[in-house]
């Protein structure tokens, strides 16, 4: 499975603080099932003092041989742990439910 060889990976290579790797081929003109279309969420202090592509080159070698062979799109969202923080320090809460007739 693609997307768990990426999850390897990136685990291995970078020891992230927080990972998430998610397909979004269901949003593509693909067959059902198919692992082609990514995005990834990587906090790492491997990016600490590296700009954007840099980052971004990082992750592009670390992902090199299943993007020459099976991912078509990868996002990437890479963040140093300050960086993370600062953004996202805590999960936002979901909204009440208003349907169902419920009042």
């Amino acid at each position: 499975m693609i997307q768990e060889i990426i999850e390897t990976k990136l685990h291995n290579e970078l020891n992230p603080i927080h990972l998430d790797v998610v397909n979004e081929s269901y949003m593509h003109n693909v067959p059902a099932g198919s692992e082609s279309h990514f995005k990834v969420v990587v906090v790492s202090e491997a990016f600490e003092g590296l700009r954007l592509i840099a980052r971004h080159r990082k992750v592009n070698q670390v992902l090199s041989e299943e993007l020459a062979n099976n991912i078509h799109a990868l996002s990437m969202h890479t963040f140093t742990r300050e960086e993370w923080q600062a953004q996202y320090d805590s999960v936002p809460e979901s909204p009440m439910c208003m349907g169902g007739g419920k009042g």
